[in-house]
């Protein structure tokens, strides 16, 4: 079997978190604008976490045709979307506000005890994202951790299978709290645009081509994406 090959991300880096929150809005923004010229429609996925809440305080600011926009989340915990750990309340908080607050949103989280039960149907309402979003937006855990896809977790062979149809997938982390439901890798690869916003000399240097050469016989999720999309993937990288 050939061992697929460790592709470099495009690496833009800035001086700090808010430089690179202000190029990668611009950089989304434009990419969306393409799309609804093209299509008159656009997708947008976005995960939360730390890392994002300055670049959707910035593209929030954008001038573009948000109503015809659809937001989803590429990953979300389950939990109650009122509290502090949901992703789903960031979004809310400081994306879907100003020009933005005219876009469509379309949410992860259901009524049901565990992700698994929504998996079917969160797929029918996202069906159009999972197929091929225009712009995804991920970041990346110091595990190496992205879009919920934790290593060792149950199921995880099944959800970074690049083959497999885009779906969501449920994922129950060994180390993180909380049941998930996010993209699997068949998603991620289907989007025409993928960026990733990492900040910290630590997840700098997992990325670096060294690292994950040593990491071929036991990769992690993060080099699974870098490894199988055949697009380039834009990491915007402040310390």
């Amino acid at each position: 079997m050939t061992t697929p090959s460790l592709r470099e991300p495009e690496l833009h880096t800035f001086e700090n978190p808010l430089q690179a929150a202000q190029t990668l809005a611009h950089d989304v923004a434009q990419r969306l604008t393409a799309a609804l010229q093209a299509r008159g429609r656009a997708t947008l996925a976005v995960s939360g976490g730390r890392s994002p809440g300055l670049l959707f305080d910035e593209l929030s600011r954008s001038r573009l045709d948000w109503a015809n926009v659809t937001i989803t989340l590429v990953d979300e915990r389950w939990v109650d979307p009122a509290t502090g750990d949901s992703n789903e309340r960031l979004v809310r908080d400081r994306l879907l506000t100003r020009h933005a607050a005219a876009a469509t949103f379309v949410p992860l989280k259901t009524r049901t005890d565990h992700p698994a039960e929504a998996v079917a149907e969160r797929n029918r309402a996202l069906e159009t994202v999972l197929a091929g979003a225009d712009v995804i937006v991920l970041g990346m855990g110091e595990d190496g951790h992205t879009a919920s896809l934790f290593p060792k977790a149950a199921g995880l062979a099944a959800a970074l299978d690049p083959a497999a149809t885009p779906s969501l997938a449920a994922i129950d982390p060994p180390v993180a709290p909380h049941a998930r439901l996010g993209m699997n890798l068949a998603a991620l690869l289907a989007a025409a645009n993928v960026a990733l916003l990492v900040q910290g000399t630590q997840k700098a240097a997992m990325l670096s081509g060294e690292a994950r050469s040593s990491r071929t016989a036991s990769p992690l999720p993060i080099d699974h994406l870098l490894q199988h999309r055949t697009r380039p993937l834009r990491m915007y990288w402040s310390p």
